[in-house]
């Protein structure tokens, strides 16, 4: 896996895995650790993504947790922690899934794609806490918005829309815009611009005072 693409939330959620796998005493590395520090990362992208693709979070973390508890341990672990050939795998599956998808650096939605398909504990704590493949997908792309991954820091920045912006097509779809009243001769007008193949840039005016 090219560990210098990664970006940086991603970055994060493999050093906040090592913490916790030094943590719990145990002297690998696996998918659980790096699953459970995806879901518990602040303001990262999991939880939303896994959320909006109809996965029971709370069940999820039941479930890693679980498979945590099953991990053997080391008396006197030292912080000598070795990636286990499980986790070495599914890095390298979601390297590739990258590369399919033409981006310049390895975000952290695909591991959880890559974990999906896998036949280990974290694959199959995802399938039951009900992720689906098609689910997961529509999700990412949504989530990126036709976007490829190209900036080290394209997580950050996908959080920051999120955060500071208002999608109005989401909030049209789920009816939560107020609607508008005794403005149908101008709605129609809009229409009819908008339809035009050029000059199609419409311009909405007042009465003096209304801004």
């Amino acid at each position: 896996m090219r560990m210098d693409k990664l970006t940086s939330r991603f970055q994060q959620a493999l050093a906040d895995a090592q913490s916790l796998a030094v943590g719990r005493d145990n002297n690998m590395l696996e998918p659980a650790h790096l699953m459970a520090a995806l879901l518990d990362q602040q303001g990262g992208s999991t939880v939303p993504l896994l959320a909006q693709a109809g996965v029971n979070v709370p069940a999820l973390r039941t479930r890693v947790g679980q498979a945590l508890d099953k991990l053997p341990k080391v008396a006197g672990q030292e912080g000598n922690i070795n990636v286990s050939n499980d986790l070495t795998r599914l890095l390298n599956v979601t390297d590739k899934l990258a590369q399919q998808r033409g981006d310049a650096f390895i975000a952290s939605e695909l591991f959880v794609l890559a974990a999906l398909d896998d036949k280990g504990e974290v694959g199959r704590a995802l399938k039951e806490s009900g992720a689906n493949k098609a689910n997961l997908e529509a999700a990412i792309r949504k989530m990126r918005g036709g976007e490829n991954v190209q900036s080290e820091n394209a997580e950050d920045q996908r959080q920051a829309l999120e955060k500071y912006a208002i999608d109005l097509t989401a909030r049209a779809e789920k009816s939560k815009l107020d609607p508008v009243i005794g403005r149908d001769e101008e709605i129609r007008r809009v229409i009819q611009v908008l339809q035009r193949r050029t000059k199609n840039n419409p311009v909405l005016i007042g009465e003096p005072g209304v801004g």
